[in-house]
């Protein structure tokens, strides 16, 4: 299946030209019928010669009803301009070509109606002069007359090739169907319909509903009029939704592919149109299905942000166009930059937002996106349509890689300076990293330790004890010099302080793993463990607390907690008369 859209001036005969190629009443409404006017969007939809099929929405061509047909059009990849050869070109056929032209259609037809009362030649020049300064470029033309049938035969054939034409659809793509009608049948609840541009529905699909918190199911599927448990991109499809009540959602709203949309109240948008100095403060969005109020900044001469009434699923690159509702004047088509742009708070930042927009075309950039902004999770750049082929730096972070180097180069400078400013802690907390260096994830500054650094409760210092602030490194050789060969011979409080370990020192050192603390004020070298059970094995067993401290030639101020600490790491075992054996 493929999908157009007609295009052109009221009576022009957009309407009997569906219904003479398919059969079908495209007109819903009994007031369209009366009046012989087509009010709102309306569905048809024939076989092609080439057996495939081609699905019409109708729009309505009357200026009044101008935002119901740019609802039509908005999802649909190819336009079927209509003009009358007794009339020939006309207000609404250049509006509705402004449009298209501004949503980039760049597949249609022209087809020149009424070909029975006036000669088509006349109409036909001119509105094929008109379409070729546009997205449509040169387009086919095909002379017809609904009443009579005469052409009808080789409009289909025109059609047969313009569907040959159009690009394969992105079938694995998340969905995002534009709602364009919504209502309810009974005995089965909530319907929708709309064009499926890209990706798949199946029944039971679970989607998300754009600006709601909960998800909808897809309970049930037809396209063209059958019931199927499936239908894929490019089509016209109607899903009746399991337990959303009608009020829900209508026109404008959009069923999507669960997190994989960014929802968004401010982009940035280049025009292809109207200058930025020349439009008006407030302005309509039309983009998909959706009519939504905007306010306008204009950035640069051709860029501006966007600020909407309400946020919408929108990705970089989606075209959309902007119209003046109280001129009746599309204004331009744009082209979305930037889904999460940054905030213009300092004097000159708009200047300098419009000169980074100035090198971007819309197309989705990954290395563009991560030089741009430094840092980002992997699935905030998915939902803003930016396809992920690199690796992540820690967790589903992604990082410009040059920007990666500086920091990992800023954190070994941050680290030495707090060695330098608080020379007896163990390193720098990690959080106090993670907030000099502007991260917004602890796990950013895990990823970018290298040796020699690395993590130890919580802090970042040097990866061995050799790392000690000199004081305390000579301080620790003077011990070990003095009680070298008497291992298990603590300093005394004030010969601690002779050698230069204060309570900060004694700290840096324990922590560093150069000297042991056994109690406040009691340190030994850290090989006396293994050293004291090595002497205590030796012992008759069991042993006493004074045989112990005979045999480790030591004091009880020794002896008491360094048998305590052995008993804490199962070395030895206490027993019932507090005598001790050495746990083999």
């Amino acid at each position: 299946m493929f999908v157009v859209a007609t295009a052109g001036h009221v009576d022009h005969g957009k309407s009997t030209l569906v219904r003479a190629l398919t059969g079908m009443e495209p007109d819903r409404w009994a007031e369209e019928r009366r009046r012989g006017m087509t009010i709102d969007l309306g569905f048809a939809w024939t076989t092609l010669p080439s057996r495939g099929t081609v699905a019409f929405v109708d729009v309505p061509g009357h200026e009044r009803f101008v935002p119901n047909m740019l609802a039509g059009v908005g999802p649909v990849p190819a336009a079927l301009i209509v003009v009358a050869a007794d009339e020939g070109w006309m207000p609404q056929s250049a509006e509705h070509l402004a449009a298209l032209d501004a949503l980039g259609v760049a597949y249609g037809l022209l087809a020149v109606t009424r070909a029975d009362l006036a000669d088509p030649g006349p109409a036909t020049a001119r509105a094929r002069a008109e379409i070729a300064e546009t997205s449509l470029g040169a387009v086919p033309a095909v002379a017809v007359s609904g009443l009579t049938g005469a052409g009808l035969p080789q409009l289909r054939a025109a059609l047969d090739r313009l569907a040959a034409q159009l690009p394969a659809p992105a079938l694995d793509d998340p969905v995002r169907l534009w709602v364009d009608r919504s209502f309810t049948v009974r005995g089965s609840g909530t319907v929708v319909t709309g064009t499926l541009g890209a990706g798949r529905l199946r029944v039971g699909d679970e989607l998300e509903l754009a600006g709601a918190d909960e998800p909808v199911r897809v309970r049930g599927l037809h396209s063209l009029g059958e019931a199927r448990p499936e239908a894929a991109a490019v089509a016209r499809v109607a899903v009746n939704l399991r337990g959303t009540p009608r009020d829900r959602l209508g026109r404008g709203d959009a069923l999507l592919t669960p997190g994989r949309f960014h929802h968004t109240d401010l982009v940035d948008v280049r025009l292809a149109g109207d200058p930025a100095a020349d439009l008006p403060a407030t302005l309509t969005l039309h983009v998909g299905s959706a009519a939504v109020p905007v306010r306008v900044r204009p950035l640069g001469p051709d860029t501006v942000r966007l600020r909407l009434a309400r946020p919408l699923p929108l990705l970089v690159g989606d075209r959309a166009l902007l119209r003046d509702p109280g001129r009746h004047h599309v204004s331009g088509g744009v082209r979305v930059l930037d889904v999460a742009p940054p905030p213009l708070g300092r004097r000159g930042a708009a200047a300098a937002r419009a000169q980074v927009l100035a090198e971007l075309d819309g197309r989705p950039d990954l290395a563009g996106e991560l030089r741009r902004r430094r840092l980002i999770r992997a699935g905030a750049l998915i939902r803003m349509g930016v396809p992920v082929h690199a690796e992540p730096v820690a967790g589903d972070w992604l990082a410009d890689p040059a920007h990666w180097r500086r920091l990992g180069e800023q954190l070994t400078e941050e680290v030495a300076r707090h060695a330098r400013e608080h020379p007896l802690e163990p390193g720098m907390p990690v959080d106090a990293l993670r907030q000099r260096l502007a991260l917004p994830d602890r796990v950013l500054v895990e990823a970018l330790v290298r040796p020699p650094l690395r993590i130890h409760a919580g802090r970042v210092g040097a990866a061995s004890a050799n790392a000690l602030p000199e004081p305390v490194a000579l301080a620790v050789q003077r011990v070990r010099a003095e009680y070298g060969d008497r291992p298990f011979r603590a300093p005394e409080a004030d010969r601690l302080v002779d050698l230069g370990l204060g309570p900060r020192e004694i700290g840096a050192a324990v922590r560093a793993g150069a000297l042991l603390r056994l109690a406040d004020n009691v340190v030994l070298l850290p090989d006396a463990l293994d050293d004291a059970v090595r002497v205590l094995a030796g012992l008759p067993q069991p042993f006493t607390l004074s045989a112990a401290r005979q045999a480790l030639d030591t004091t009880r101020r020794v002896a008491v907690p360094l048998l305590e600490l052995l008993d804490r790491r199962g070395a030895t075992r206490r027993l019932p008369d507090d005598a001790r054996i050495v746990v083999t």
